[in-house]
């Protein structure tokens, strides 16, 4: 990888981590669902016109992947950060690869071997660390809810990968039509206020809206998939491990969240869990084992996506 290319790596989980603290500011004054919705409208409107019209068969996968890598994912990921702190957001939604692992068990018969269960044991137990820090006073629930938000992440990518493959780009500006009907619609059922927030948003509310459609979202989306065109996913995935490092730093420098020892013990243990588990087998794997094809295709998918993320 050339300077240039290895800069694009460390950008995209840059965008990533600012991003959690960027929702928090956008949701001081908008509410959770209806700012999640109003994004995702606003990234479909932007690129449906230069995507394929969706055809008839693909209307009922791209829903059900909208369902959970869209909806159920943003809505826990925005009601959660009302809370949370963006620094322990950013490490409890790395769950997302191991969950994505683990899922595709059941859903694909992809058989997980014992280091990815190590990984995944290890991984939880970095995030149930940074939750307890008497130092923090980490709220449980709404930190729960991230990771609710990474397992609706992680089953959306065992969707797509089992009723896929999708074009990327594609997928993106279709589930995101999708997912801003579910998010709207959910809003208009349980939140109240919302025009009332709009008129209240300021133009700092309305930067953090913007930086999530269009750097968060879109930027970080083409730029990771630029790069996953040019080199394997084993040489790109590990930058995005530096997401949830990024986060703590937005969320110490832009929102004054305390740092801690053990927070940061807790996102280097989450960290070290989730590359386990995507370490690549030592032996070369037997024709037609699915466990290194799965781990590749499925973080692409979820790529297409996380604009989003979180």
């Amino acid at each position: 990888m050339k300077a240039n290319h290895i800069a694009a790596a460390l950008l995209v989980p840059l965008l990533w981590g600012l991003q959690y603290a960027v929702i928090k500011a956008g949701l001081t004054v908008l509410p959770p669902l209806f700012f999640a919705g109003l994004r995702f409208a606003v990234i479909a409107a932007i690129l449906i016109p230069f995507v394929a019209r969706i055809r008839h068969t693909e209307i009922r996968p791209i829903f059900l992947i909208a369902c959970f890598m869209g909806g159920m994912n943003f809505a826990c990921a925005f009601i959660g950060l009302t809370r949370s702190p963006a620094g322990v957001a950013g490490i409890a939604n790395q769950l997302w690869t191991p969950f994505t692992l683990m899922l595709a068990w059941p859903i694909l018969g992809e058989k997980p071997s014992a280091r990815m269960v190590l990984g995944v044991g290890i991984a939880l137990c970095g995030v149930a660390l940074s939750i307890v820090d008497p130092r923090l006073a980490v709220p449980v629930i709404p930190t729960l809810f991230v990771v609710g938000s990474a397992f609706g992440l992680a089953i959306g990518n065992v969707l797509a990968k089992k009723f896929g493959p999708f074009d990327p780009v594609k997928l993106f500006a279709w589930m995101s039509f999708f997912t801003a009907f579910q998010l709207l619609g959910l809003s208009l059922i349980v939140e109240n206020g919302q025009i009332e927030a709009l008129h209240r948003a300021s133009s700092s509310e309305w930067l953090a809206f913007a930086f999530t459609v269009l750097l968060g979202g879109i930027a970080a989306f083409i730029t990771w998939f630029w790069l996953i065109a040019r080199f394997s996913m084993a040489r790109v995935a590990p930058y995005a491990l530096l997401q949830s490092i990024f986060a703590i730093g937005a969320g110490v420098v832009f929102r004054h969240e305390p740092i801690t020892p053990v927070l940061i013990l807790g996102a280097a243990i989450c960290v070290a869990g989730v590359a386990l588990s995507q370490w690549p087998s030592a032996s070369r794997p037997r024709t037609g084992d699915g466990t290194q094809r799965i781990t590749r295709k499925v973080a692409t998918h979820f790529f297409s996506a996380n604009q989003r993320n979180k």
